[in-house]
Parts: C-alpha cells; structure tokens; sequence
C-alpha cells in the first residue's frame, strides 16, 4: 500500500454502513487513501440480493467500486488503484483504493471476537495503525457503538461520515426567516419602489441586512413589517412587501395562521412560483394541516394542480410496507393517518365529516403512495406531500425530487427532533441537506413554523419534555 507518507496523509478505512449510506462515499477522501476490507464487500454480498431499498445501495456500491478497479491488476490491487481526481489541481496527490483481505490479519485485539463483521472490521484498522505508524489510520463509520468499540480496542482515530453533513450544528439551521432589530424602515435611507399588478416591490441597499438568500422572509420588531427577499446582488437587495397584517389575512381551505410562522408558511405554499417548501418544527406546529389545506385549495378551489400525491418513509428506514391486505394506497393507510387526521379536522364543522373526507379525496385526487415505488416516475402537475421527511436520507430524498415533473409543487415537513433512523441524526438528516442545498434556489422556500398550536397539552410537552 505504498510507502510511509506523513500524518498529514491519512488512511481511511470504510464500515459498510458508509457505502450504504453513500454508495460513492469511496471518491470523496480527496487525496487521502481509502481501505475496503474483504468483510465490507462480503457485506454488501449478502446485502444485495434483499428485496430492501437498502440493497440498491449495496448494488450502486459495488458498480462503483468495479468501475474503478475493473482494469486493475492483482499487484495493482495490492498497491493500491489511484482514484479518480475531484479537482484539477495537478499538483494534488492522487488519493489509492485498497481493497485489503482482512481475514488474514492476526488478531490484534485480544478479546474481540474474530467471527463478528464488526471486529473483524475493527481489527483490521487496529492492524493498520500499527504497520503504518507514520500515517493516519481512520475507522469512518456510522454506527456509534462500534466507534466506540475502536475507541476502546486502542484506535486512536475513529470518524462519522461526515462528507454530506453542510452544518456542524443543528442550531446553525436556516430557519427560512430572518428577525431584525428595532424598526426596518426607520433604518432605510434609500429605497425604490414599483407596483407590479397587486404586489409591491421595493430595492434597498445590500449593507442594510447581512447574509441573506432567496426567498428567505424578514420581519422586525414592530410586529408590522414583513418581506419576502426576491433578489439580491452585491449592492441591492429586491424585497416583495407582504405586512404581517395582510399575511395573517391569508386562508386555504378555511384555514387561517394562528401566528407568523404559519402565515410565511402559507405564503410560500399557495405561490406557484415556488416548487419546492420546506416545513420544519416541533409536533403540532400545523406542519401537515398546512400543506395538506394550501393542496387542497391550490388542487381544488384555484384548479392549478391535476392531483396530490401523499407520501413517507415507513418506519424500517423506507424498506417495506409489508404483507398488509389491499392496494398499495390501503397499505400505506395505517402509516399516513396524519394526513386522514388533518382531512377530518378541515371538516369536522360539516354535516357529515367522514362523507365529506371521502368526497374530498376522490374529488381532489387524493394519491396515497409508497416511497420505495416512487423510482423511474415522472410526476407531472401535480402536488406531493412528503410526510416525516427528517427520516429519509439526502439521496431518498434526491430519489423523490428528481421525480417531479413540469409543473409540480413538493411539500417536504418534518420535526428534527423526531429522528427514528438507526444512522441519522439531526445533522446528517436529509431533510437538514434539503434546507441548506436549497436555500439559493430561486423556487424554494423554508419556514420553521415556530410554536405549538395544537393544544396546551402538547405546548407543555415540547418544552419541558
């Protein structure tokens, strides 16, 4: 595997669950050498054949990992296959792809049990140290207790994969919004204003607000001024002059905000001109009752849209929704009752509500579907729902988007604190990747729908929970 370098050259040796989770997760050491032990191809062996969303990856994998070391020869392999270059700097060292048989290390870690993937995985890095002691040996895995377990079997560095996490911590979160200080048109010297049809629009200079992105909405302190960023450049900035006033005026469906943060979500959801929003927040801050109520309007009442298209990821990480009786639409019931919920709430005013959820399904063109059939679609006009999004993956989540067609809105919501996944957190969760890609994408849209409003009840437990 070459000679001793430095330790600023590292050494990186993959778990399995990093090719799962990023299948091309190999190309993106730059330099640095990456290590697939025998025993992670011998994973996704047997990982390949499910019929699980997770054996896609595992096959994706191990294309990947052939097309770089197809031409390869035996001593080649052993030396180790330069990969491809991310950028064009010359002078940058190549980094080499080893695939390295780990069964016949010793065992360097006595107490370790020798028939487990895990520690043979963990040996194997431990092994590593000690041949390369110049270099730095890296075990990056996803999985936190066999970190700790290389903790404690003497390997002194073990990593997350932490190539697709855009933000160190979740507080750093763009929330879609922006607060000012004091009273914002008391701090404008200089604007010029236009009238285009019903919407006003005014330009003011860049330096009166830091760091802003599209469509990211500000207020200030009065409680009275709100506005929508539309465009910016290095001494301007184009704002879309909303007011609280006019925006807590809004309605879909019969649904009006009960605070600010819903009537930014509103905003964003009945323009047509934003295909894609993004809700974050705690449980019961009207997430789904928003998106479910603007469809329904936007679908039914203004005829924009053909359909709504409702889905999310079932508990076992997306895999499967199982052997329940019926279609697929009644196979997902059980797991999209959140959606049934917010129906019954639109119209529990009405004579009859359960006829009048039934009616408004078939008459809206209400879809329930399952995410591991949304590949190789194409979603034309048409508004999808993605419930629960926090637990989906950044390439689920890529699968789903790359679905929609010409003329279709995606609503994504989920609370990050609700995370079920086995190797997700609030960091690396596809949903927080989806807000930070997104945010200087002229058709999208985030708000973090700061509040509970369900009841007083669920109000207490958020906060002291």
């Amino acid at each position: 595997m070459g000679k001793n370098l430095s330790l600023d050259h590292k050494m990186y040796v993959l778990d399995t669950n990093v090719l799962l989770h990023e299948p091309l997760a190999f190309l993106s050491f730059q330099e640095h050498d990456v290590i697939i032990p025998m025993t992670v191809l011998e994973e996704l062996d047997h990982i390949k054949d499910r019929k699980k969303d997770v054996s896609r990856d595992a096959r994706v994998a191990i294309r990947a990992l052939d097309d770089v070391l197809r031409d390869a020869t035996p001593e080649q392999m052993l030396a180790g296959v330069d990969l491809p270059k991310v950028s064009n700097d010359d002078d940058q060292r190549a980094g080499k792809l080893t695939i390295v048989n780990d069964h016949l290390y010793e065992d360097t870690v006595s107490g370790l049990p020798g028939n487990e993937n895990d520690h043979r995985i963990i040996n194997c890095a431990v092994y590593l140290q000690g041949k390369y002691q110049n270099e730095k040996v890296v075990l990056v895995t996803k999985d936190i207790n066999m970190r700790l377990k290389a903790k404690g079997a003497g390997l002194e560095y073990v990593e997350d994969y932490r190539t697709d996490q855009l933000i160190d911590d979740i507080s750093l979160l763009s929330s879609g919004y922006k607060r000012l200080d004091g009273d914002f048109w008391q701090q404008v010297k200089e604007c010029e204003s236009e009238q285009v049809g019903r919407e006003t629009y005014h330009t003011i200079p860049r330096a009166l607000v830091d760091d802003v992105f599209i469509n990211e909405y500000l207020l200030d302190e009065t409680g009275h001024f709100a506005a929508r960023v539309e465009s910016f450049d290095d001494e301007h900035i184009k704002l879309l002059d909303l007011g609280v006033e006019r925006l807590m005026s809004r309605m879909a469906w019969g649904i009006r905000a009960k605070n600010v943060y819903q009537s930014m979500a509103l905003q964003a959801l009945l323009d047509p001109d934003i295909e894609l929003v993004i809700l974050t927040g705690p449980a019961g801050c009207g997430k789904t009752l928003l998106a479910l109520a603007s469809a329904l309007e936007l679908v039914i009442e203004q005829g924009m849209y053909d359909k709504v298209i409702v889905t999310r990821n079932t508990p076992e990480i997306a895999e499967s929704i199982g052997f329940l009786p019926g279609t697929e639409e009644e196979k997902m019931a059980p797991w999209l009752a959140a959606i049934t919920d917010s129906l019954e709430v639109l119209h529990k005013g009405d004579e009859n509500p359960v006829s009048s959820r039934n009616y408004i399904m078939e008459k809206a063109n209400i879809q329930f579907k399952s995410i591991n059939f949304m590949r190789g679609r194409s979603i034309q006009n048409a508004i999808v729902i993605l419930d629960e999004s926090q637990n989906l993956t950044a390439s689920q989540l890529k699968t789903i988007i790359t679905r929609c067609g010409e003329g279709t809105k995606l609503i994504c919501s989920g609370n990050l604190a609700q995370i079920d996944s086995n190797y997700l957190t609030a960091v690396t969760s596809g949903l927080t990747y989806l807000v930070e890609r997104f945010k200087n994408f002229e058709g999208s849209a985030t708000v973090n729908l700061n509040g509970v409003v369900r009841s007083r009840l669920a109000s207490f437990a958020e906060e002291n929970l």
